[in-house]
């Protein structure tokens, strides 16, 4: 399986079987300059509504669209789609509203994309989510939750690898931080040389390692 970081919270992620997903595709605009999104795909996974995370219409190969709690509709047999309700703020939604992280079981690979997560998880939502091999957690803060927030996530969540997204990057204007903030003081960081990187369940990392993956867009 191999899992392709497009930009922003809009990640590729192909199974073995040749299924693709498309996680959060966004509008690019003035704020957002990162190329545009023109993957083909089978499924679409949208967190929440809002420009940067649902624009489903950049998809190409009329996927299957999840964006309810209720997952339905898989062809792929091999693949399992869960999703957590969650908020995206620290009250309950009432600033930003609701929040899906979605997790994917794929090639016995359990991935867990949080979406515009706003606060850390509760006992319940941590045992929703259930084993997680592969992390991708928002780091930049004002919108979601920030440095310290992701970082008790992860701790919550405990995966073999995590990989950071939605910060600031040179193409966005928007006021969220910086991946360096999530990073600082951590030893277990790798940079990748390129977007993508493939995962196999019998390669996992012993304790978590954060893999920082270069935007292909």
């Amino acid at each position: 399986m191999k899992i392709k970081w497009l930009a922003h919270s809009a990640f590729l992620i192909t199974a073995d079987s040749g299924t693709r997903i498309v996680t959060d595709p966004y509008t690019t605009n003035e704020r957002h300059r990162h190329g545009d999104i023109k993957e083909t795909a089978e499924i679409v996974t949208i967190s929440h509504s809002h420009g940067d995370h649902a624009n489903v219409a950049a998809v190409k190969g009329n996927p299957l669209v999840l964006d309810k709690a209720e997952v339905k509709g898989i062809k792929d047999k091999s693949i399992k789609i869960k999703a957590v309700m969650t908020a995206h703020d620290d009250a309950g939604g009432s600033k930003r509203g609701p929040n899906i992280i979605f997790c994917f079981d794929i090639d016995d690979v359990n991935i867990c994309h949080c979406g515009d997560l706003g606060h850390v998880l509760t006992d319940a939502q941590v045992k929703a989510i259930g084993k997680v091999d592969v992390l991708m957690v928002p780091v930049g803060g004002t919108f979601t939750v920030d440095a310290a927030g992701a970082t008790k996530v992860c701790e919550q969540l405990q995966p073999g690898i995590i990989i950071p997204m939605h910060y600031l990057t040179e193409k966005i204007s928007i006021p969220i931080g910086k991946a360096d903030d999530f990073l600082k003081g951590k030893s277990n960081v790798t940079r990748a040389d390129g977007s993508e990187i493939e995962v196999k369940a019998d390669k996992l990392p012993a304790s978590a390692q954060i893999t920082v993956l270069k935007y292909a867009l």
